[in-house]
């Protein structure tokens, strides 16, 4: 089975999304601010937040409801940088996660995108 992702829309206590891919157990999460982004100019702030139990993949509440959700692949990886895409409710984008320092990570659309017909 693929693993899995959700993108969860919080709306308090400050309106941001939480970015959350399964990974060894686990739903390793990034809070970002002002959502994925939709070109490839536009990087968003991602910031790690503490992992979550692999049960929070469907978890909704009167604050957070699922944006999106699907399976994720990996598709490049080293200490700085994890490139992979997410197969969600609309299709198929491939981002990076690029790690800046600390807690703090760019998340970028990269400019070679999966085939949309597929």
């Amino acid at each position: 089975m693929d693993p899995r992702f959700v993108l969860h829309d919080h709306r308090r206590p400050s309106p941001h999304f939480d970015l959350r891919l399964e990974e060894d157990g686990v739903l390793r999460s990034w809070a970002v601010p002002k959502g994925l982004p939709d070109d490839t100019a536009h990087d968003r702030l991602a910031i790690a937040v503490d992992d979550h139990d692999i049960e929070h993949v469907d978890f909704e509440d009167e604050h957070k409801s699922i944006a999106d959700d699907g399976t994720w692949e990996e598709h490049d990886r080293d200490e700085r940088r994890m490139v992979f895409s997410l197969h969600g409710r609309t299709g198929v984008r491939r981002y990076a996660l690029i790690h800046t320092g600390g807690t703090q990570w760019l998340l970028h659309l990269t400019r070679e995108q999966p085939d949309r017909t597929r």
